[in-house]
Formats: C-alpha cells, sequence, structure tokens
C-alpha cells in the first residue's frame, strides 16, 4: 500500500517579485514638462535662447519643489500670495515650452482656457442642499480661478510682447467670452477675481489699440463684437471709444484721397 502512494513533491518556492518598470510609475506634472522640454526639437540647432529657457524652466521647478516640500513638512494650508505665486510658476513653466508658437496659436489659448474655465465649475460641489454659489463653493472653486486669471494675464502679456496686435485684440474677446461665463457669487466681493479678469483684458486690448489700425471692414467687426462684449462689463467702453477713433480717422483719409 505504501509503495503505491507517490510521494508528495515539494511546494514551488515564489520568486521576489520583480522591480517596477520606471516608465509605468507615476510620474509628477513637472516630471513631465521637464520630459517634454529638456529633448532638442527636431530639425533645429540648439540656439543661445535653449540654455536660458531651460535654466528658467529649473529655477522656476526648484522654486515649485521648494513649496510643496514646505507644504509636506508642515502640514498647512499655502496663503492666498503663495497660491497666486505657486500657480503662476506652474503657467510660466507651462509658457517656457515655445511661447512665440504657443501664444500665436489661437486654438491652444482657446483650449487651455476653456480647460480653466472647465476645472472651475468641476470643483463646485453640486450635490448639497444649499446654494452651489455660496462662500463654500467659493472656496474649492477659488484656486481654479487664480489659474484663469493668471492665464489671462500672462498670455496677454506674451502676445503683447511678441507685437501680436490684432491676436491680443482677438485674445481679449476670446477671454472675455469665457471670463462671462464664469459662475456669480452670492457674495459681491466673491465676484471680484472676475472683474479683475474684465479689467486685465480691457487694459491688454488698450495697449494694443495704441498700435493697431487695422482695415475698415476688420475694424467694424471688432466694433461690433466689443459692444456685445460690454453688455457682460462697462470696463471696455475705453476700447470702443479708441476703435471708434481709429475708424474716423480711417474714414477721414479715405474722403481726402477722393
Amino acid at each position: 500500500m505504501a509503495a503505491l502512494c507517490q510521494t508528495r513533491r515539494a511546494l514551488v518556492e515564489i520568486p521576489a517579485p520583480q522591480p517596477k518598470i520606471e516608465g509605468r510609475m507615476r510620474r509628477s506634472y513637472l516630471e513631465i514638462l521637464g520630459a517634454r522640454l529638456s529633448p532638442t526639437p527636431r530639425g533645429r540647432s540648439p540656439t543661445a535662447a535653449g540654455p536660458r529657457r531651460l535654466q528658467s524652466l529649473d529655477l522656476w521647478s526648484g522654486r515649485i519643489h521648494s513649496q510643496c516640500d514646505k507644504m509636506e513638512d508642515h502640514h498647512t494650508p499655502l496663503t492666498k500670495q503663495q497660491l497666486v505665486q505657486l500657480i503662476r510658476s506652474l503657467i510660466l513653466v507651462e509658457q517656457s515650452q515655445e511661447p512665440r508658437v504657443l501664444a500665436c496659436d489661437l486654438k491652444f489659448l482657446h483650449d487651455d482656457l476653456q480647460l480653466k474655465k472647465a476645472n472651475v465649475f468641476r470643483s463646485i460641489p453640486y450635490s448639497r442642499l444649499g446654494s452651489n454659489r455660496d462662500a463654500h463653493c467659493y472656496r474649492k472653486a477659488y484656486p481654479h480661478l487664480v489659474a484663469f486669471k493668471v492665464s489671462c494675464q500672462e498670455w496677454g502679456q506674451v502676445l503683447l510682447r511678441n507685437h501680436e496686435w490684432d491676436a491680443v485684440v482677438e485674445h481679449t474677446l476670446m477671454a472675455w467670452r469665457f471670463t462671462s461665463e464664469l459662475p456669480q457669487w452670492d457674495t459681491a466681493s466673491h465676484n471680484a477675481l472676475r472683474e479683475q479678469c474684465f479689467s486685465i483684458l480691457a487694459t491688454q486690448s488698450q495697449a494694443a489699440l495704441q498700435h493697431y489700425s487695422p482695415q475698415a471692414s476688420r475694424g467694424r467687426e471688432l466694433l461690433r463684437r466689443f459692444k456685445m462684449a460690454q453688455q457682460h462689463s462697462q470696463t471696455i467702453t475705453p476700447c470702443i471709444q479708441t476703435l471708434q477713433r481709429i475708424l474716423g480717422e480711417l474714414d477721414d483719409s479715405a474722403m481726402d484721397t477722393k
């Protein structure tokens, strides 16, 4: 009987777990940006502006990492000023990719503003018995509102530095529409960021119109769109007056040529 029994086999030893593949590990936002920015673009020779851009990226990356380390060490929330500086730093890192190319692509700016507006609405808790425009919901959406405001300001400044006057005006009208679609809060003081966005955009457009003399057809189209934007905020009124003066001068010069 014993001879018929088979000997019991030993259990196979389980091998040690394999180390994680680096490509599958979760990477931070800054690591992803660094990986996208570090290689030299194909078909281009490295220029003097390349090292400067990477130096600027390393500087901002170091500041953001130090700010995050402070949060982890002290376990305290950021103040409003620190939050604004952190968001501004992230946007500057994002702009350091190719500011001239990206800024001239208004579709990129459109998608950027649309994403930031969507983040505002995603942050608002809707499963509440009370109003979803109260102070509690405003605190949830505040960081995304600041990101939207900084994006309007920084991209407009990039266009102004590039002397893209028509693109500045187009960006103003595009961002104006997104700003008008932001939520209006129950407390009047909470709508200050929305009004600040209107003021920033109107100032940038006014600065562009000081150097921009559009064709008559383009000027009339912009005037029509400015008047539509005036329904959301009166801060664009100086831009309307400046554009009317430019169109008046164009009409006078056309009469003189006749």
